[in-house]
């Protein structure tokens, strides 16, 4: 186990919170009945190093479950409930998502102090990029295709989930400034809601910033929104998010992790979303001075998604109108969150400058281009 987290970029960084001990654990797990008649001592047996919250499997006798902490500042308890509430429904439709565990009076999420917690069985299978930084790429065509076969069952599960959906908030993922048809007002309204976000955003001229790099992209998915059925999503299908069958090169995706990014979108923009997570290495720039993608990636993906649920000549269309654009809303929360809940500047300048700008403008110059010409080449086909 080690104190240090993944950073924004390729190196190991100092966590943004505190690890979860084992004291900590046995205090929420004493909670949990089942868990508690279990025999022997609950011990922490490893620390996840995702950076935005504090996460760790904890084992007590033969139980062993997944603990995650919250702080308040970043997941309210609605949402967090809401999330268990998606989990239930795609179990009940088939998805290998593993059960949230509640309390002996009900409760799926445990408040104490300035946190939340949720507890979860262990995903069965390997974690085979479990530290693995997000961004970088599938291992293996095999595994690019059946991340894209497990996508649109997933999809399938979720089509009928009936919630609403959460407007912008901290560290969330929307589509409430792509989707409309003024996305500067927008974008205002969200930041005029949004004190943290407004504090954050005001030492870059980012209305003029939003103006030149993104609207012109938001204006190019419009024609295409007939084809963006709205439903909920996934919002962060990255290779560390599933675990596989084996370590071997034929493995296959055995669960799906991390509902923390889960709304109400569109299936297109989640495809769009996990072949910029998956297929685009951004952290190539530290290394080799540019960004790099896999078309070879991207196509296994697609294929693997279109054995399941065969996309029209009018979603590809959509797909590569959106692509740019996919980590737009993300970029935003970001911001929020390194700006206003952990007060880090250097990473608030890195989310503006280089997520919500920089994604946008690599798709304006050859690498993305190239890109985009290839997902066009092939909804042609």
């Amino acid at each position: 186990m080690t104190d240090l987290v993944h950073g924004m970029g390729n190196e190991m960084v100092a966590p943004d919170w505190p690890a979860v001990t084992t004291h900590e654990a046995r205090e929420i797990l004493a909670q949990f009945s089942w868990i508690e008649g279990d025999p022997g001592v609950a011990q922490v047996v490893w620390r996840s190093p995702r950076p935005m919250s504090a996460a760790a499997v904890v084992r007590k006798g033969m139980t062993t479950v997944f603990m995650k902490r919250h702080h308040v500042g970043v997941r309210s308890r609605a949402r967090l409930e809401c999330e268990h509430e998606f989990a239930r429904h795609l179990r009940m439709h088939g998805a290998p998502v593993p059960a949230v565990l509640s309390t002996t009076s009900g409760e799926s999420v445990v408040e104490q102090a300035e946190y939340l917690y949720e507890v979860h069985d262990v995903a069965r299978g390997l974690d085979l990029y479990r530290d693995v930084p997000s961004w970088h790429p599938f291992s293996s065509e095999r595994h690019a295709r059946s991340a894209g076969t497990a996508l649109a069952r997933f999809h399938q599960a979720a089509r009928d989930f009936a919630a609403p959906g959460w407007t912008p908030d901290v560290l969330s993922d929307s589509m409430a400034v792509v989707d409309d048809d003024d996305p500067v007002s927008a974008l205002v309204q969200i930041v005029e809601n949004r004190r943290g976000l407004a504090h954050a955003l005001e030492r870059f001229d980012y209305l003029e910033d939003f103006r030149r790099w993104i609207v012109p992209h938001i204006e190019r998915v419009a024609p295409h929104r007939r084809a963006l059925r709205s439903q909920w999503t996934h919002g962060d299908w990255h290779a560390s998010n599933l675990t596989w069958t084996s370590n071997e090169e034929g493995a296959v995706v055995s669960d799906i992790l991390d509902l923390g990014l889960s709304n109400r979108t569109t299936a297109l923009r989640d495809i769009a979303i996990a072949i910029e997570r998956n297929c685009v290495d951004w952290l190539d720039v530290q290394q080799v001075g540019s960004i790099r993608s896999d078309v070879r990636f991207i196509d296994a993906l697609l294929d693997g998604y279109e054995e399941v649920t065969p996309l029209s000549f009018a979603e590809h269309a959509a797909l590569t109108a959106l692509l740019p654009v996919s980590h737009v809303e993300f970029a935003l929360s970001e911001i929020e969150y390194f700006a206003d809940v952990v007060h880090s500047e250097a990473n608030t300048i890195l989310a503006y400058e280089g997520f919500l700008l920089g994604h946008v403008q690599w798709f304006e110059g050859p690498g993305g281009a190239s890109l985009l010409a290839h997902l066009e080449q092939r909804g042609n086909r």
